[in-house]
C-alpha cells in the first residue's frame, strides 16, 4: 500500500463554483459527426433554465503553450497545429477544422484554469464545460475525437507550478482514458482512475493493469460490462473511488466528466441515468471534503445532446449546494466488491465502507 506524504489541505471560502466556458465551444464542427456543437448548445440552455443553479462563469483562456509541453513534446503539439492550419482527418474518428486550434487550446486552458481557480481557493469546486473531449490524446497521437489531453495537462500543471504531490483524477467517462492512463502510468504523484465499459473502443483499461515501476497501484482501472447502471457506478465510486481518495488524502481531485455512459447515449451499451450522475457527484464531494481537496470537472464524452444536459444539471446543484450532501447507504455491487478484492494489496480500506 502507498504511504502517502504529510498531508497539505485545502481550505476554500463559501463562495459559488465556478463554469470555464467560451464561444469558441461553437467553432469546431464536422457535418454528421457526433461530437458537435449541439452538446454545448443544449447543456447550456439547459443550465440557463434554472439560472445556472448559482454557477458562476467565466471565459476559458487559451492555455499557455509550455504548459502542453508537460504532456505532449513540442514537436507533437507544432504538428497539431500545423495540421489545424491545414485542416483534414488525423484519423476517421480525429478532424481538423477552421476553429479547432482556438478551440482546443481552450479546452486545455479551461482544464488549467479550474486547477489555478480552485488552488487559489476561488471556489471549492469549478467545471470546465468545453469540447472536445480529451482523454484519449496519447503523448503523440490525437485519436477519439482527441487532440490534446486537457486533464493530464491541468493535473501535471498542478504538479509542476502549484507544487501538488498528490493528485488524483476520476475518469468516468464510458470509454476507457488511454491517454491519461499512459501519461502517469509510472507516476505516483498522479493517480488515474477509471470506470469504463469494457469490451469497447480504445481496448485499453484491463483490470490488471495497475501502473508499472513507481507508479505500480497508482492506476486503478475498473471496468464494468455494456448494460451495467447507477448502482454499480455508484457502488464502485463509494467503495473504491472515494476510498483511495480517503486513503491517500489528495491535494486536489479532477473528474475526467463523460456522460455516454448514460442509457440514451448512442456510443456506449451502460444504463446510467441523471440520478447516477448526481450520485457519484455527491459521493466525491463527501469524500473530497474529508480530506480537504477541491474538486474540479472537466467535460468528456456525452453525445446524446438532451441526455448530456439532463445529467449535468442534475449533477451541478449537488455541488452548488451550500450544505454537503447527506451520506447515502449504498450497497456493495458486486462488481465493486470484486475490485476491491484485487485492489487490497495497494489500497487497504477499498471496500470496507461498505454496511451489513
Amino acid at each position: 500500500m502507498p504511504t502517502p506524504p504529510e498531508r497539505r489541505s485545502v481550505t476554500v471560502r463559501r463562495v459559488p463554483p465556478l463554469w470555464f466556458n467560451h464561444p469558441a465551444n461553437f467553432g469546431h464542427e464536422i457535418p454528421g459527426h457526433p461530437e458537435r456543437p449541439q452538446r454545448i448548445k443544449t447543456l447550456e440552455a439547459r443550465m440557463d433554465q434554472d439560472e445556472w443553479f448559482g454557477w458562476v462563469r467565466r471565459e476559458a483562456p487559451p492555455v499557455a503553450r509550455e504548459l502542453l509541453y508537460a504532456v505532449h513534446p513540442e514537436r507533437y503539439v507544432d504538428f497539431i497545429e500545423g495540421h489545424c492550419k491545414l485542416g483534414g482527418p488525423i484519423d476517421a474518428d480525429t478532424v481538423a477544422v477552421e476553429g479547432t486550434w482556438e478551440l482546443i487550446t481552450r479546452a486545455a486552458g479551461g482544464a488549467v484554469a479550474v486547477v489555478d481557480t480552485l488552488l487559489g481557493q476561488e471556489a471549492p469546486y469549478a467545471f470546465s464545460g468545453m469540447r472536445p473531449p480529451g482523454h484519449h490524446a496519447e503523448a503523440e497521437q490525437a485519436m477519439g475525437f482527441c487532440f490534446f489531453n486537457s486533464v493530464a495537462v491541468a493535473a501535471r500543471h498542478a504538479t509542476n507550478r502549484h507544487g501538488l504531490d498528490r493528485v488524483l483524477i476520476f475518469d468516468w467517462d464510458v470509454h476507457h482514458g488511454n491517454g491519461t492512463n499512459h501519461s502517469f502510468h509510472r507516476d505516483s504523484d498522479i493517480l488515474y482512475a477509471s470506470i469504463h465499459q469494457s469490451p469497447m473502443y480504445p481496448g485499453t483499461g484491463a483490470a490488471s493493469d495497475v501502473g508499472s515501476g513507481g507508479g505500480e497501484g497508482f492506476t486503478v482501472n475498473l471496468p464494468v460490462p455494456a448494460g451495467t447502471g447507477d448502482n454499480a457506478f455508484c457502488s464502485l465510486t463509494e467503495h473504491v473511488v472515494c476510498q483511495i481518495v480517503r486513503e491517500w488524502e489528495p491535494q486536489l481531485v479532477l473528474i475526467s466528466a463523460g456522460f455516454d455512459a448514460h442509457a440514451a447515449d448512442p456510443l456506449a451499451s451502460c444504463q446510467v441515468t441523471e440520478a447516477g450522475y448526481a450520485g457519484m457527484a455527491a459521493s466525491m464531494r463527501r469524500a473530497c471534503s474529508d480530506v480537504g481537496a477541491p474538486l474540479g470537472l472537466a467535460l468528456e464524452g456525452g453525445y446524446n445532446v438532451e441526455a448530456l444536459g439532463e445529467s449535468v444539471a442534475a449533477l451541478a446543484p449537488v455541488l452548488s449546494a451550500s450544505e454537503e450532501p447527506a451520506a447515502q447507504d449504498i450497497p456493495l455491487h458486486p462488481l465493486a466488491e470484486q475490485a476491491a478484492g484485487r485492489l487490497r494489496r495497494h489500497w487497504s480500506s477499498v471496500g470496507a465502507s461498505a454496511k451489513g
